[in-house]
């Protein structure tokens, strides 16, 4: 029983670090719609914004690296990896 208590609440974490995640990112880049998936430190993100158009693939991943640094940041971090990122154009 005790183990299915554990479970029940890193779910409870993982779910509140993608949303952590999601809101830096739409509070970073405006218009954003974000998408954030995984859990146990390790996340994918899909991000769709006008701001990314003209851009990079690199530049527009480096936005959103940016916005969610602080979440990466030493030892303790709640973000290890992030296993995927998409990001994209309004139509793409």
């Amino acid at each position: 029983m005790v183990y299915n208590r554990r479970m029940a609440s890193l779910g409870t974490i993982d779910s509140s670090i993608t949303e952590t995640i999601s809101k830096a990112i739409a509070d970073a880049i405006e218009g954003a719609e974000v998408s954030v998936g995984g859990g146990g430190g390790r996340f994918t993100i899909e991000v769709c914004a006008a701001a990314f158009e003209g851009k990079s693939m690199v530049q527009s991943q480096r936005l959103v690296y940016s916005a969610i640094s602080h979440l990466m940041a030493g030892d303790g971090a709640p973000v290890h990896a992030v296993d995927s990122l998409i990001t994209k154009t309004p139509g793409q």
